[in-house]
């Protein structure tokens, strides 16, 4: 298996990862990807467990920082709900467009982590990124439909991790 999509660590969703331990690791920003992980990609608006996370982040001095391959037009709204930046069309797997994020928001790589559902986007471009990151499971059961054709790759990737105990779960 490549190695590009082994995470960093796993959790069955960001709302299970103890602010605790994001201190303990030294994040101070947290990059998520928002659709089935934030919320499901039929959310308009943040759910009350977004807002409390946000919350949450902020009292601990962690920014949410939304990190999208979908549009201004989808991701702006729901973000400025939630009162984060964010950044759409950002060309998961690849790398490019998130290096040039941290660049130009000034983040260390060493004090952020990428968080999200799917191996060959998230998890891909965290590592190709040289950024730390927790794969989740998807937090609703339905994808959009673009999304369908990555879980193709997705579930047999997760299947070998979790064959080769390659999950370390957080905290």
């Amino acid at each position: 298996m490549l190695k590009r999509y082994i995470p960093t660590y796993h959790a069955k969703s960001i709302y299970d990862v103890p602010i605790a331990f994001l201190k303990s690791i030294n994040v101070t920003t947290v990059l998520v990807d928002l659709d089935n992980t934030l919320d499901s990609y039929r959310s308009k608006s943040p759910s009350n467990s977004a807002l409390v996370l946000k919350e949450l982040y902020d009292e601990a001095g962690i920014e949410l920082i939304i990190v999208s391959n979908n549009t201004k037009k989808r991701v702006e709204p729901y973000a400025s709900k939630l009162g984060v930046r964010f950044i759409p069309s950002i060309g998961k797997p690849f790398s490019k467009n998130i290096k040039k994020a941290l660049k130009e928001l000034s983040l260390d790589k060493d004090n952020v982590i990428m968080v999200g559902d799917q191996t060959v986007t998230d998890i891909c471009s965290a590592n190709l990124s040289g950024l730390r990151s927790i794969l989740t499971d998807k937090i609703v059961k339905e994808d959009q439909p673009t999304t369908h054709f990555n879980r193709l790759f997705d579930r047999p990737i997760r299947r070998s991790l979790k064959r080769k105990n390659l999950l370390k779960e957080v905290g």
